[in-house]
């Protein structure tokens, strides 16, 4: 549906795009270590012994592992899938951006291996398919490559191309291109030119092109680390996204290839059958693609709450899951998919569709309550306050500072609010009004408007599901901040209920006395 914000020509406007592909490797043989681990020692009961889960996970677990049985089926599978849709769907060269891990290499040697064979084999306009690999020496996997903490420099870009190239991957590809990937190494493997050894296979982010990936490393990556490495990772992709966009729209489009998702009716894409689209195909792991997809999804406004603790909200791959994004240029991306497994049919996925439930042990990316519960006051005049932090307090104060209609539900369900004072209080909203904002990390659960001049509380809202320390960390808030404006008199406020006069009273406030309003209540210091 089109914006009433925008002109109504742009709603049916061509757009250039792009399809992005995200996919987690394979099952890989430390994840099922993981799994045999928690059976054996029965994670997720309260009969679960962590210290037999230690021993065996450290005794068997690999820096950098390959697939396990069930994961190279998987990667066998995927192919099966991936190579048909991007002969349907993407135009060439298909670009493929992979970890420099060996799980994911080996997640994407077979499909790789068919597209070079077909590519080769199947000549005529508009069946050749060629790939473009690129591996990303920053696109590994959260921790880094280590071995009981202590770090591993994992493979070269001598040894990925090795790697790549094992099980004959190139048995049916013609000469040249096994030649072209035999020579010796280029002296610069961070070009995203065409000078690389190999004219399918390039290499970024390698500082010295003898040694490994994580060679920089000292032990394993923080979790402070992974979520730079993830922004530096999200900045890089809008670059590399951004110039295979650019040069879509330098080209001239024809029959067979497409960069725009609107330019073709269904009548029209029936007909042409195998109009491709340029396509992006990214494969990495399970935590560092939930870190970049956080960002994608939030574009330049996420943030961190608390350095070296996970966010509150993560994105879960199954192995060889795959998430589908349009990518419109500058940042700007449509989620039309997640974690998708069309590789595997129904009645295989208990035994094939892997890595991707709570049994899993997903739930550590979810930071434990005494990271999230500590209340944060901040006090601030309105246009001090973050677009956020304005979105959810507006949010509060529409919920819980209804019409009269919503009394009853309020009176049941809130623990305390005070109803807008739209006359009384309008010269109270000016520069002399401060809003007390209560934050559990950057989620915002209690709100309160000050006035300067009178003392007065308005406006004041708290999730009902929060601490009653909340409501008084927020008054204890208060009391302070008008101390220090050398006030002696109380706190004034007016409950638009019973029920909210009674919470009040718990929190101290008292009625003021036979001369005043019988509707107001004050909290004397």
């Amino acid at each position: 549906m089109a914006s009433k914000n925008n002109d109504a020509s742009d709603a049916h406007a061509v757009r250039n795009s792009l399809k992005v592909l995200l996919v987690r490797h394979a099952e890989s043989q430390n994840n099922e270590i993981y799994r045999n681990a928690r059976y054996i020692y029965r994670g997720g009961t309260k009969d679960f012994d962590l210290q037999g889960w230690t021993s065996y996970v450290d005794a068997h677990r690999s820096a950098d592992p390959g697939l396990s049985e069930i994961g190279v089926e998987q990667a066998d599978r995927l192919a099966e899938y991936l190579v048909p849709y991007l002969q349907t769907h993407a135009a060439s060269p298909v670009s493929v951006v992979c970890s420099p891990m060996r799980r994911t290499l080996e997640t994407i040697r077979p499909a790789i291996q068919k597209l070079l064979t077909k590519s080769s084999n199947e000549g005529g306009a508009g069946t050749r398919l060629v790939p473009q690999m690129l591996v990303n020496a920053f696109y590994f996997e959260s921790e880094g490559c280590h071995t009981k903490d202590k770090a591993e420099c994992g493979m070269t870009p001598a040894q990925i191309r090795s790697t790549l190239m094992e099980a004959s991957i190139m048995q049916n590809a013609d000469d040249a291109r096994v030649d072209s990937c035999d020579n010796s190494m280029s002296p610069n493997y961070n070009d995203d030119d065409d000078s690389a050894p190999c004219d399918w296979l390039r290499f970024t982010g390698f500082s010295d092109a003898s040694k490994g990936w994580y060679a920089h490393g000292k032990a394993a990556e923080t979790r402070a680390e992974s979520e730079v490495r993830a922004a530096k990772f999200y900045v890089w992709l809008l670059e590399h996204l951004d110039q295979q966009l650019q040069h879509v729209g330098r080209i001239e489009l024809n029959d067979t290839m497409s960069n725009d998702a609107l330019s073709l009716s269904p009548a029209q894409q029936q007909q042409a059958g195998r109009r491709n689209r340029r396509t992006t195909v990214l494969v990495g792991h399970g935590d560092f693609m939930s870190l970049v997809l956080k960002r994608i999804v939030a574009g330049f406004g996420h943030a961190v709450e608390t350095e070296g603790i996970p966010h509150r909200s993560a994105f879960v791959h199954f192995n060889t899951g795959i998430t589908e994004l349009e990518y419109f240029g500058k940042g700007r991306f449509l989620l039309m998919g997640q974690n998708h497994t069309p590789q595997f049919k129904v009645d295989e996925y208990d035994r094939l569709r892997t890595g991707g439930s709570l049994k899993d042990g997903w739930s550590y990316l979810m930071p434990n309550d005494k990271f999230l519960l500590d209340a944060e006051v901040s006090v601030s005049f309105s246009d001090e306050l973050e677009g956020h932090v304005i979105e959810q307090a507006t949010a509060l104060k529409a919920l819980y500072l209804s019409s009269e209609a919503s009394d009853r539900f309020h009176a049941d369900n809130m623990r305390y609010s005070v109803e807008h004072q739209d006359d009384a209080l309008a010269s109270e909203r000016s520069s002399q009004v401060k809003h007390f904002i209560v934050k559990h990390g950057l989620q915002v659960v209690g709100v309160a408007s000050y006035s300067e001049a009178t003392g007065r509380l308005f406006d004041v809202a708290v999730r009902p599901s929060a601490e009653h320390k909340v409501s008084e960390t927020l008054f204890d808030a208060v009391k302070q901040y008008s101390k220090t404006l050398g006030r002696s008199s109380s706190l004034l406020i007016t409950p638009r209920s019973t029920d909210n006069k009674k919470l009040f009273e718990r929190m101290g406030f008292e009625e003021l006395g036979d001369n005043a309003s019988s509707d107001t209540m004050q909290l004397k210091h």
